[in-house]
């Protein structure tokens, strides 16, 4: 029984398969099949950290640029997207329930523990199969099987209502909350009078778009003190467990923080052991090694030098430069080229939040029977953020008015009255330049949703997708670049349409897309909304290395929804881009000129 669409499966379809196959084989016989377990947990981990689809990477011939991703497993995944199937999959999977997996993502549930009780109990449906379980549990008749008993039972109940509030072993927070829980642990810590130092570690001082467990780590001279303190945080469910060194616990909305605690004249070996991927540690080492060094989270071991003391640093800025390397910033720690950068003091001056001078994706809640959601905010009270925000101008960008309810004299009407409001608020607001500007409906046939004589009434379009996500790569490429090649367009805006844990987005030609803005004078936008984080970091440096450029928009529907171009930022500085790939860095003068051009 096959019971897996395996045509055009997105990233994080791919990665549950992958581990559905590996605890197939540990069903199975996880002794015969350890090889094949770890290669296949091995590549759901490296697609996990994948910033690209894998379809596209498979249509640009670029699958074995994962690492993780050996030879035998870049053929299966080859004959995914080329026949829809694998065959080695099917046989693999048959005779498993597929009951199974979907227990797989409570905590404390292993395949074999999970096989078992589906066997026992005769589960099939897996719509079912947790609530079938706890059901099961209640009725007190998993206590009586032989190695399980009256605890086992308890803590099945326990781990259910853990899944229930979202605690999976496969979730992923979106950046933006995992950050704000993160900054709410520290801050606690840092009441502490023996935290000298915190900070996160891991996927999110990365700024990963998606994060699993929050990881913090802690420079003290009373460790013991301190993991007291942490495990005793206030909005904690439970504690994990808690050790001489580090402390897990389970925070409100059931997620994961763990802290790890070490002397601070190892803080910063620790925090560059702990900071970058797997893959940049790897390489970092292989690296150290040819200089016969080995690095560890607690300092640098001289290899030469029979029975040296460890060297031990208290900043990462110390621990790269003992190595000969300049420091490298967390965002591009992911073996992209940064340690040879860094080897020839060649790394990017990475872009930054104070370069941003204007924000120019702006929804506000002006009546204009609106094609899509409105802002809640006023256009004024939008310009007043952006002047606190020290900011040199600001798009007025809602979108487009429905053209479904009204006739073309109509829509004239309705933007040449915005524009006499816009124009009348250009004047009262002298200290900050007010863009006049639509977030423009691409229609399916390619054509924008507003006629040319009535887009005279704007500055520029920002233009995007809002329907027809499943219109294949060739004709959603030609809808785009339709979309594009109209005058006022300047910026395409969350180009890959996606919606983090959600939706993986559309299908586009990417090369094309890029060699036409590059041409033609167009942007692609960087966009800051939590759930969107669109484009994803890794297209922006493809993007960056043909020569596009971008600009980093918040997408805001409320004055608190500006303070996100924070995350938009960090989706940059993944990309590895600088200030000047980054058009709304510019000064005024310059940006009016270009988006007006």
């Amino acid at each position: 029984m096959v019971w897996y669409d395996f045509f055009r499966m997105s990233n994080l379809e791919i990665i549950n398969l992958f581990r559905n196959v590996a605890a197939a084989y540990s069903i199975k016989n996880e002794y015969k099949f350890k090889f094949q377990i770890i290669a296949y947990l091995k590549a759901a981990e490296a697609i996990e950290h994948s910033s690209t689809e894998l379809k596209t990477l498979f249509e640009q011939g670029k699958l074995q640029n994962i690492p993780g991703i050996g030879p035998t497993i870049k053929d299966r995944l080859e004959e995914l997207f080329r026949t829809g199937k694998v065959k080695h999959f099917e046989e693999v999977l048959s005779d498993i329930s597929p009951a199974v997996f979907p227990l797989l993502d409570i905590p404390s549930f292993g395949p074999k523990k999970a096989s078992k009780l589906v066997s026992h109990f005769k589960l099939h449906d897996p719509k079912t199969a947790i609530e079938d379980i706890k059901t099961l549990a209640l009725e007190d008749k998993i206590s009586i099987l032989e190695g399980f008993g009256e605890k086992s039972q308890s803590d099945i109940l326990r781990a259910i209502s853990e899944y229930g509030k979202g605690t999976t072993k496969s979730s992923r927070m979106v950046l933006s909350y995992a950050f704000t829980l993160a900054q709410e642990v520290i801050i606690y810590l840092k009441k502490h009078k023996d935290v000298i130092e915190a900070e996160t570690l891991g996927s999110l001082r990365r700024m990963n778009s998606t994060i699993g467990d929050v990881d913090i780590a802690v420079a003290s001279k009373n460790t013991k003190a301190v993991l007291e303190y942490f495990v005793a945080f206030p909005g904690k469910e439970r504690i994990i467990e808690k050790g001489p060194t580090t402390a897990s616990i389970l925070i409100g909305g059931g997620k994961h923080v763990d802290l790890l605690a070490l002397p601070p004249q190892q803080f910063g070996s620790m925090l560059q052991h702990f900071t970058g991927s797997k893959n940049h540690n790897v390489a970092l080492r292989e690296y150290s090694l040819k200089r016969h060094m080995s690095l560890s989270e607690r300092g640098i071991k001289l290899l030469s030098e029979k029975g040296s003391p460890l060297v031990e640093f208290t900043s990462e800025e110390k621990f790269y430069k003992y190595l000969g390397l300049d420091w490298i910033p967390p965002e591009i720690r992911e073996n992209e080229g940064e340690i040879e950068a860094a080897l020839k003091h060649n790394l990017p001056d990475l872009v930054k939040i104070g370069d941003i001078r204007g924000d120019l994706h702006i929804h506000t809640n002006y009546p204009i029977d609106s094609s899509h959601d409105y802002g809640i905010s006023s256009m004024q009270e939008m310009i007043n953020r952006a002047k606190e925000l020290k900011y040199e101008y600001i798009g007025l960008s809602d979108h487009n008015p429905s053209i479904g309810n009204h006739t073309k004299n109509e829509l004239y009407s309705i933007l040449s009255k915005r524009k006499s409001i816009i124009d009348s608020i250009k004047k009262s607001n002298k200290s900050i330049r007010v863009i006049n500007l639509l977030e423009m409906d691409i229609l399916a046939s390619g054509e924008l949703a507003i006629d040319n004589k009535t887009l005279e009434l704007v500055d520029a379009l920002i233009v995007s997708i809002h329907s027809s996500f499943s219109t294949n790569k060739e004709d959603m490429t030609r809808r785009v670049l339709a979309g594009l090649s109209n005058p006022k367009a300047k910026i395409l805006a969350h180009p890959t349409g996606r919606l983090l844990n959600l939706r993986a987005g559309y299908e586009l030609d990417w090369n094309r897309i890029f060699d036409f803005c590059v041409k033609n004078n167009k942007a692609l936008e960087i966009n800051a909304w939590p759930e969107r984080l669109d484009l994803s970091d890794g297209l922006v440096k493809q993007a960056k290395e043909a020569g596009v450029k971008f600009v980093i928009n918040t997408d805001s529907h409320a004055i608190s929804h500006m303070d996100n171009m924070f995350y938009g930022v960090s989706v940059a500085r993944r990309g590895w881009t600088e200030k000047k790939d980054i058009l709304n860095t510019l000064p005024a003068n310059k940006f009016v000129e270009w988006i007006t051009s």
